[in-house]
């Protein structure tokens, strides 16, 4: 027995509606049409699916054997027509997100708080970048989206420009270094320098200041916090350098002084890479207008 969606709707559409005409209105077909859908059925299963002659029409034992399947298939067929549908218009879907910022992870939670607040049918989930190369399973599609500062030239993948920082020497107030009014590479000479658990090419320390100059420090410290980073600079352990919006309050607390790299400071930009197909998706275009507009705050607090 060939057994088809259209049959099924058919059988529903019938018992629900007591007669041919109805139920053929429901399935925008002819009644014709649907007396000879409802033969082809019966000739199929070799028994009769209806008692013809009762007003309303009803179904037979078969017949509601039929039914009973129809409830069961029909809604789960709508409800993933559905999702495919929301799916294609960009109202649900997947939004996996690698970090190659290690700081960025202050930044982004109170985008995805926003987010959730509206895009409640998106899966999020976020894994950091720095723990695998995020560009190559952005490619894969193991993950949807990578927030980072090294645009590369990659077939199907697009870097939206999120918002520039400035990368900012942050030291104890009573450290010698807190007289300068800018920290050139030199300076860091002879320091301890406290950074993220992150390989130097991923730190805008040494990819902008250190490693262009052939400059190595004292020691290097490695802290998973930010929050500890700074208790140990207020402590006279060391120097960091972190991203401006990182320090937008120490800058008013007499424990720190923050300086600009250089006299002419140092620029750098986010990046949102996302695949182009993806680009346009409703809630792909939300996540990272919501990252735009939580930089500005930051940048303005």
């Amino acid at each position: 027995m060939h057994l088809e969606f259209r049959h099924l709707r058919t059988i529903k559409a019938i018992h629900e509606y007591g007669g041919l005409g109805r139920a053929a209105e429901q399935l925008h077909i002819t009644q014709s049409a649907l007396s000879h859908q409802i033969k082809g059925l019966e000739d199929q299963a070799g028994v009769e699916l209806f008692m013809r002659r009762s007003k309303p029409m009803k179904l037979t034992a078969a017949g509601m054997r039929l039914l009973h399947l129809a409830e069961q298939i029909l809604p789960q067929v709508e409800a993933m027509q559905a999702e495919f549908a929301n799916l294609r218009d960009g109202e649900t879907g997947r939004l996996h997100i690698a970090i190659e910022c290690h700081a960025c992870f202050e930044w982004l939670f109170p985008v995805l708080e926003r987010f959730r607040k509206i895009w409640g049918d998106v899966d999020v989930d976020i894994r950091p970048g720095l723990a695998f190369d995020a560009m190559p399973a952005l490619e894969k599609e193991e993950v949807d989206l990578v927030v980072s500062s090294d645009p590369e030239d990659l077939p199907g993948i697009d870097f939206i420009e999120l918002f520039d920082y400035a990368p900012v020497f942050v030291a104890s107030s009573h450290h010698p270094l807190a007289e300068k009014p800018w920290v050139e590479a030199a300076d860091v000479r002879g320091q301890t320098l406290i950074t993220y658990p992150v390989e130097r090419s991923r730190l805008d320390v040494f990819s902008q200041l250190l490693t262009p100059a052939k400059v190595e420090p004292a020691a290097i410290r490695q802290v998973e916090l930010t929050a500890v980073i700074l208790l140990l600079v207020a402590s006279n352990r060391g120097v960091a350098v972190l991203p401006d919006w990182v320090v937008r309050e120490v800058k008013y607390s007499s424990d720190y002084v923050t300086r600009p790299l250089t006299e002419n400071g140092v620029t750098r930009r986010l990046y949102a890479a996302v695949r182009r197909d993806d680009r346009e998706k409703p809630f792909m275009r939300d996540l990272i207008d919501f990252a735009r507009a939580e930089a500005r705050r930051l940048q303005t607090a």
